[in-house]
């Protein structure tokens, strides 16, 4: 289980997610299509054999609520279990909201810096590295393992496929901060985002920082 000191870290974190969420990928992003379902959460599956921890037992008013909201702003990454009810596993629920939010953000700050979409193969390695990060996370704050994290046990020796600080600050910042969000949370890895704006003052400083190098 995670201390009381250690939840208020993970909530300050929910919050820079919402933060920078709402500053610099909402206004960028695309309408896009209706989400398509995803696969169903350990609840709804045809190997379901006892019910897990639920998303109406563990998400009213609890922080981690916020990820879906963002997740919800993504339809294009955002795959609901095709059962979706308040009896989904809430591990999965977060999982499944922590892959389009990191998906989001790679595919909009790629796209920002260079005008051009992200291949199908960047959005989808760094919502896998999210979905186990901030799964186990929240699997371990409330006492709610999940067989899905199980599956991603591949994504932990994939590492160098991340985009780093330098390549994609908010997508590489939101995977550094959740690879183990006790140790740190403190110093964040891109701590000049904060004097930022908007996408195109961040797509300036790294044009800047290139060329200074």
């Amino acid at each position: 289980m995670i201390s009381a000191a250690d939840t208020q870290t993970v909530h300050q974190l929910l919050g820079r997610i919402v933060y920078f969420h709402a500053l610099f990928i909402e206004p960028v992003l695309r309408p896009g299509p209706p989400p398509e379902p995803g696969p169903a959460c350990c609840n709804h599956g045809v190997a379901a054999l006892r019910l897990r921890r639920t998303v109406d037992e563990l998400m009213p008013d609890s922080a981690w609520a916020a990820l879906g909201d963002v997740a919800a702003t993504l339809p294009d990454h955002h795959r609901l279990c095709p059962g979706a009810t308040g009896t989904c596993c809430a591990t999965c629920y977060i999982a499944s909201a922590s892959a389009a939010v990191a998906a989001g953000w790679a595919q909009s700050e790629w796209r920002g810096y260079r005008q051009t979409d992200a291949t199908e193969t960047l959005p989808r390695v760094c919502g896998d590295a999210a979905a186990v990060r901030l799964g186990r996370v929240f699997a371990a704050q409330h006492d709610a393992p999940c067989p899905a994290l199980d599956g991603f046990a591949e994504v932990l020796a994939m590492r160098e496929a991340l985009p780093g600080p330098e390549q994609l600050p908010l997508t590489g910042e939101l995977l550094a901060l959740w690879a183990d969000p006790t140790v740190t949370t403190h110093q964040p890895v891109v701590s000049w985002l904060n004097h930022c704006t908007g996408l195109d003052d961040v797509r300036r400083v790294l044009d800047t920082r290139r060329t200074s190098t």
